[in-house]
């Protein structure tokens, strides 16, 4: 089944359920699968790399609006985040604690032959690439700069 069908049998669930915070987060998943459908060049599909990386996107985003909302004290608005983070998780693939990732980067450094913070660039896209999806990119940067500095 596609994720536009998961999304419509979720919402169906959740609209009996009367699921409002469910809701509200597959609304956004799905209007990003019309956004990425309509895009030139789409042809009116689009493929699992393509859903994987908006739904990265989607969750980065809010964990960047929640960073905020929690500075300020907005409690209301970072309960809002929270449960939209916890439907578009479970679109996405199982990600890799922080000690998986360590091991993946290690591995990419002794493959690449890095030395030093100047071999970063290197490093990163290669592990940007292996770790697509599994991982956010701000958590690899900074364990890349710790392995590398």
């Amino acid at each position: 089944m596609s994720l536009e069908q998961n999304i419509m049998a979720e919402m169906k669930e959740a609209m009996k359920a009367k699921d409002e915070a469910a809701l509200r987060g597959l609304r956004a998943i799905k209007a990003e699968i019309i956004k990425a459908k309509t895009e030139p060049g789409a042809g009116g599909e689009i493929d699992e790399a393509t859903e994987q990386k908006f739904l990265q996107k989607m969750m980065k985003q809010r964990r960047d609006s929640l960073e905020i909302f929690e500075k300020q004290g907005r409690e209301d608005l970072a309960t809002k985040e929270r449960e939209e983070m916890a439907i578009i998780e479970k679109f996405l693939p199982k990600q890799l604690t922080e000690d998986e990732i360590k091991a993946a980067v290690a591995a990419i450094i002794a493959e690449t032959g890095a030395s030093s913070a100047a071999d970063m660039g290197k490093v990163m896209g290669v592990a940007s690439k292996q770790l697509a999806g599994k991982a956010d990119g701000k958590t690899i940067s900074t364990i890349v700069k710790q392995l590398l500095g």
